[in-house]
């Protein structure tokens, strides 16, 4: 079996302490030769300062940083100025986006979709950017229909997407469909899945009902039944992700991109157990 690569998901810190405890996360994944360590841009831009010196300090410890890019709210103008300055700071990656409307505020900027938003990066870039975009397997949650989701997610990659990263899910099934689907449409770019440790049910739950992933019925209630014990609902969410995350690689799949949520206990354990 090929050694799989990984990729790990960080957000801006807020205080002091969680920038340590960041770079503690960063310095204990990169044992893990990660292909690169992204930073989210919060709704509608709202982290953009802290997503630009997070991507700096990433880069400048050595390691391959690559900024999410966020449209919803943005104007040409805004985008044009912050694609320049990652540029111009050797950032050759992008995780391009939609994003949310910050909260109270409704209403776009010049870009309604990824899609555009991809399509002004490569107008104004050309090939300069490697981009990724969003992928839903269990469909976007604003979708009206499967069909308008994957035609949806084939405008972004005709737009010039060069690989895909997914939502995260707990059905490998789903994700395998995805993929059925996406080859019938004659899209040919790397999808590359999202895995999302589980850190306690509530926190879980609530991510899954913001982006339409699924937690199957069994997995809900089997997380519910372990109450206040978190130790023993986490120690069973690292046999559990291990478990999908290797179900994956004896289908072929060698890539990875963890959602850490700026830990590194909980996903440590799960690549050490899917690469012995």
């Amino acid at each position: 079996m090929k050694a799989s690569s990984f990729s790990f998901e960080f957000f801006p810190p807020r205080t002091q302490e969680g920038e340590e405890k960041l770079k503690r996360t960063l310095k204990n994944l990169s044992v893990f030769n990660p292909e690169f360590f992204s930073v989210t841009f919060g709704a509608g831009g709202s982290t953009k300062d802290k997503t630009i010196g997070v991507v700096q300090s990433i880069k400048d410890d050595g390691y391959n940083a690559v900024p999410h890019i966020s449209c919803i709210t943005s104007t040409k103008d805004e985008v044009m100025d912050l694609i320049t300055s990652y540029k111009n700071k050797g950032i050759n990656r992008l995780v391009a986006l939609r994003g949310d409307n910050p909260s109270g505020i409704a209403g776009y900027g010049d870009f309604h979709h990824a899609s555009d938003l991809v399509e002004f990066i490569r107008t104004n870039t050309g090939d300069y950017f490697h981009l990724d975009v969003a992928a839903y397997p269990e469909f976007h949650p604003e979708s009206e229909s499967s069909i308008d989701d994957l035609k949806n997610f084939k405008t972004k990659v005709d737009a010039g997407a060069n690989s895909a990263i997914t939502q995260f899910f707990f059905n490998v099934d789903s994700y395998f469909k995805f993929i059925e689907e996406c080859e019938r449409l004659n899209i040919s770019i790397p999808i590359v899945p999202g895995i999302m440790p589980i850190y306690n049910i509530k926190q879980l739950s609530r991510f899954a009902q913001t982006c339409g992933a699924e937690i199957p019925r069994w997995l809900k209630y089997k997380l519910e039944s372990y109450g206040d014990d978190i130790e023993s609902l986490r120690e069973f969410g690292i046999d559990f992700i291990s478990e999908l995350c290797e179900t994956l690689q004896q289908f072929g799949v060698e890539s990875f991109h963890f959602y850490t949520l700026n830990e590194c206990g909980i996903v440590s354990k799960v690549l050490k157990n899917i690469s012995d």
